[in-house]
């Protein structure tokens, strides 16, 4: 009965979009698909467990490939004699694409009334000892409660060309200003001399012009000239003469 698709369910397996769910087991899970011809198909995929075994991811790839060769008539009666207890019959359904990586599926026509790539889960989960069921206590691989889809990994997304081209701008801009930081430091720690002192500017010639002498002031016409004073004439009022004082007579 289908189901619809859980989380960690792949929305698409190679060229198959998965609806829902068909089968779930201790091997794998089945899945309903759609491809892009519209075509109905039934797609197994191993659980993580499974698909990190080596032998029983050996097992079924080998037989997906063994159905593939009897369906196309190469080596058909070689695959049923090598299988032995689990001969890959006719009736197996037609391998219609597969994946053998770390992530192994087949996809298989989808027919509601038949089995169809939950036959390939069948030879993985071994039951009883490697000798058979009847011998030996019963054998239960690690992984057999491991229900999650073994999934390929994402292929690694190329940088966009605008975003490449951003990083090596950056890239070179951060170079340039630590080639100049490193100047500056080199610039800073080598040793320098002395600094000169610069010679000092000579003073402009200096001019010496004569002053000239003062002019003597002339007179108005028709106004009387000072009279020299007694200190500037170096004269003054006459006293009396060395003569008189002798005589004692007034004058």
């Amino acid at each position: 009965m289908a189901s619809p698709l859980e989380y960690g369910d792949p929305p698409q397996l190679g060229p198959y979009v998965l609806q829902a769910r068909l089968r779930v087991g201790p091997a794998g899970l089945v899945y309903l698909g759609q491809g892009a011809d519209g075509r109905a198909v039934s797609v197994a995929v191993l659980t993580r467990g499974a698909a990190l075994d080596p032998a029983a991811r050996d097992r079924f790839v080998t037989g997906i490939r063994e159905a593939a060769a009897s369906r196309s008539g190469v080596r058909g009666w070689m695959a049923r004699a090598a299988r032995g207890r689990t001969a890959v019959a006719d009736a197996m359904p037609q391998v219609l694409a597969m994946n053998g990586g770390s992530a192994p599926w087949v996809a298989t026509p989808y027919e509601p009334d038949r089995a169809g790539a939950e036959r390939f889960l069948e030879p993985v989960l071994v039951r009883g000892t490697l000798i058979g069921e009847r011998h030996g206590p019963d054998f239960a691989p690690h992984w057999i409660r491991d229900r999650l889809p073994a999934l390929p990994a994402p292929p690694k997304a190329a940088p966009p060309a605008v975003e490449t081209r951003r990083s090596v701008i950056l890239a070179g801009a951060a170079l340039t200003v630590l080639l100049v930081l490193l100047a500056v430091m080199l610039w800073l720690l080598l040793p320098r001399g002395e600094e000169e002192t610069p010679p000092p500017r000579p003073l402009p010639q200096t001019t010496f012009v004569p002053t000239p002498p003062p002019v003597p002031a002339t007179s108005e016409p028709g106004r009387p000239s000072p009279s020299p004073s007694p200190s500037e004439s170096g004269t003054g009022t006459p006293g009396p003469r060395q003569g008189d004082e002798d005589d004692g007579a007034p004058i």
